[in-house]
This record gives structure tokens, sequence and C-alpha cells, in this order.
């Protein structure tokens, strides 16, 4: 009787080589993903330890720019909170308020319009709080009171929060309703200060901007 058995292909892995891969995979995934729990439940309150371990391949920001530069054609007076630059003057560069190195994240509520060289500058520092945390939350209630009175910055909001704004709790406490200047930077405060003070512990350098 003539064997059946088929002769490697050149090119295709045999069986024991695919078997190999595979377990090494499986291996390797299992391993992230208890050092992922391990790592979060030994520092709760440090986010995005996923990304920190496996960054993600790519970062798209262009919706986000898409929505600012549409607030900043509307209203040409604001400025950048860093450097006092007006922002209708500049090609813009978004800037985390706190370091996407810790955060591993970009949430509208934490994204602003800078310059170039000053985003550069400023690289994963954080901000001064005590000079730069009012300047923000005045900059992000200009651009979300231009929702409720302007259509193309409406229409640029809706396309940005749905891939920036990820947390339903905090759509609803910064984005929901129409609020006061008081109200939004008492929100805002109550989302960015816990995270901020966090990256402080963690040993992020605080940083002011320098001409």
């Amino acid at each position: 009787m003539h064997s059946f058995i088929p002769s490697p292909v050149p090119g295709i892995p045999s069986h024991h080589q695919y078997s190999r891969r595979m377990y090494f995979f499986l291996l390797k995934d299992w391993t992230r993903y208890n050092l992922i729990g391990y790592l979060q439940d030994r520092n709760p309150s440090v986010p995005g330890i996923s990304d920190k371990i496996v960054p993600p391949h790519s970062r798209n920001l262009e919706r986000v720019k898409a929505y600012w530069k549409t607030v900043i054609s509307v209203d040409a007076s604001l400025l950048d909170i860093y450097g006092d630059n007006i922002l209708s003057n500049i090609s813009i560069s978004i800037d985390h308020f706190v370091p996407w190195q810790y955060v591993s994240h970009d949430e509208l509520w934490n994204l602003s319009p800078t310059t170039k060289s000053i985003n550069s500058k400023k690289s994963n520092n954080l901000p001064a709080l005590d000079t730069y945390f009012e300047k923000l939350c005045e900059l992000e209630f200009r651009a979300n009171e231009l929702r409720y009175t302007n259509e193309q910055v409406k229409k640029a909001f809706t396309d940005c929060a749905g891939y920036h704004v990820n947390s339903a709790e905090i759509y609803k406490e910064l984005y929901y309703d129409r609020l006061s200047l008081s109200d939004f930077r008492t929100r805002l405060s109550n989302v960015i200060l816990p995270v901020y003070r966090s990256a402080v512990n963690c040993g992020f350098t605080q940083w002011e901007y320098k001409t």
C-alpha cells in the first residue's frame, strides 16, 4: 500500500514547528495577561498599564486636531495655555496635559492645542497645576460652549467624541449638559486632579514654559 502522509511543502512549517510556535504565542500572551493583572492589582491608581507594557502600534489624533481647528476657525481669539500664542496664527500640535506616557489614552478632556515647539519642550512633563489648570479649563469651556451656538463645532465635537470620550460617566459629567464656567471647572478638576496627583506620586516632573 502507498503512504498518504503528505511530504513537507517548502515554505510552510511542519506540524511540529507550527505547534511549537503556537505554544510560544499562547505562553507569551498568558504571561503578559497575568503580568498586567499583577501590576494593576498593586497599582490601582495608575491608568493604562496594558498599553505601557505593549504600546499601541499607532495613535491617531486627527479627529481631535480637526475639532480644535474648527473651534479656532470660529473663535480666532483663543490662546494656547502655555505661551499665550494666538491659535489661529499657528499650526497646532495636540498636547496631553497629563502626559500620554502616564495616562496611555487620548481622551479629549486631557488634550489641548499648542505649538509644536512648546509641545516638544513640554515632552513627558506635567504642566504646573497652579499656572496652567485654570487656562486649560477656560479654553475647554469656551470650546464646549461653541457646540451650542455653532453647527460646525457641534458636528466636529460629535465626530471627535465618538473616538476620544470613551467614558460614559465623564461624558455625562462634562459634556451632556450645558454648564457654567464654575461648574465646568469643578467637574474638570474632579476628572483631572486625581490622575495628575497620581502622576506626581509616580515621579513625573512638573514643568513651566520659558521663552
